[in-house]
């Protein structure tokens, strides 16, 4: 543990940021402590108030979670798996890579934005952060540009690699719980 000076507080045996270790004192592994916002010491997980100064520690909020009405756009490729069997690796991933980017772009020039991607499919919210009362049209038009932008795409992979693509598409409109957006989280269920 940590050694006491000649008034009886206990020293550091871990210098915090350093990775080093005092001389004399056994290695043991750190766990984050709470800073205290007003000298910015170190204090101890069940501290209420900062040891150093006095301030009341506050307790970072939990993270709020809250319901929303949104429309998610969620579409995925047909036949994904036969055409990654005519190509070489790298070639599928260029395929999917300029697929993912054209779908992208038109999702988000309607005011989408892509939640995440799974496997060959791409789930887009509208909504969220910011809601529209029209957004649930905007997802309309973002799927019929995608089945226009992929139209145009197919032209080019045609050309350079001899495949097309086709994908399935569905819109709906529903209460979501949203989590909190400053913790990264923007969409629970």
């Amino acid at each position: 543990m940590g050694a006491r000076d000649s008034d009886g507080v206990s020293k550091l045996t871990h210098y915090h940021g350093l990775g080093e270790t005092a001389p004399g004192a056994e290695t043991r592994q750190t766990r984050k402590m709470p800073v205290c916002s007003q000298c910015g010491a170190d204090n101890p997980d069940v501290a209420k108030f900062c040891l150093a100064c006095g301030s009341p520690l506050k307790a970072a909020p939990p993270p709020q979670e809250f319901r929303k009405v949104v429309t998610i756009v969620f579409s995925d490729l047909k036949g994904s798996t036969s055409m990654a069997e005519k190509l070489d690796s790298e070639a599928v991933r260029e395929v999917m890579s300029r697929y993912f980017d054209v779908m992208r772009t038109e999702l988000e020039r309607h005011g989408g934005v892509v939640e995440k991607y799974i496997g060959d499919a791409v789930m887009a919210v509208f909504g969220l952060p910011k809601l529209h009362e029209d957004d649930a049209l905007r997802a309309v038009r973002a799927a019929a540009g995608m089945q226009r932008a992929l139209s145009e795409l197919n032209d080019e992979l045609e050309r350079r690699w001899g495949v097309g693509l086709a994908n399935r598409t569905g819109v709906n409109t529903g209460e979501v719980v949203a989590g909190d957006p400053t913790t990264g989280q923007r969409l629970v269920t």
